[in-house]
């Protein structure tokens, strides 16, 4: 079966994630900017780059290699145009539900919604695979709504194409998960979100 990120436009989704009634866009930027601000990380790795929502907030004195993971090549593509200023852009193209990453590790990996969207077994594998020695994981996930599906109505018709492959992920299982693998945590935010969501940050440093 082929991963229904493959038939969403990249304009579709980031329509969707900015729109007025869904405002998830600039609370997941912030919160990738509060994960680097607390890092300063010399490497950092994005699960589910997308278009590159956040990637505005690194800092290329600080930040010197940035790695970039999707499922969608024509994603990666707008990354690459957009982004061709930032140091050291390595862009690959990864089912991340079905494929372990083995790359050079680096000092932050950043994991925003991957694991709703990519399940936490061979995704959360390499985002653990991916943090170097004294690095760190940040990941976002999003809180339940009692007012809302976990995906909602959108005026862009093939983001439900995502509703069958999305899964809200405990962040109290996820925290026990972590420490149970050697990463404490260090650092959390939250962001409430129209009707009733939320997005809940942890950043976890490895022990």
């Amino acid at each position: 079966m082929a991963n229904p990120w493959l038939s969403v436009p990249l304009a579709d989704y980031e329509g969707h994630m900015s729109s007025a009634e869904v405002q998830q866009s600039g609370a997941l930027s912030d919160l990738f900017g509060e994960a680097l601000a607390f890092r300063r990380p010399e490497s950092v790795a994005v699960l589910g780059i997308a278009g590159g929502n956040g990637l505005d907030h690194i800092e290329a004195n600080v930040t010197k290699r940035v790695v970039g993971l999707d499922v969608n090549p024509r994603y990666l593509d707008a990354v690459r145009q957009r982004y061709s200023r930032l140091p050291g852009l390595e862009l690959y193209c990864v089912d991340l539900a079905e494929t372990v990453v083995h790359l050079p590790p680096v000092q932050l990996v950043h994991a925003a919604l991957a694991f709703e969207h990519a399940g936490v077994g061979r995704c959360l594998e390499s985002a653990l695979s991916l943090v170097a020695p004294g690095g760190a994981l940040s990941a976002v996930v999003q809180l339940p709504s009692e007012l809302e599906e976990p995906v909602g109505p959108s005026r862009f018709p093939f983001i439900q194409n995502l509703k069958s492959h999305f899964s809200l992920i405990d962040r109290t299982w996820l925290c026990k998960t972590l420490e149970e693998r050697r990463f404490r945590p260090t650092y959390q935010a939250r962001r409430s979100l129209p009707a009733g969501k939320g997005f809940w940050m942890g950043i976890f440093a490895q022990a």
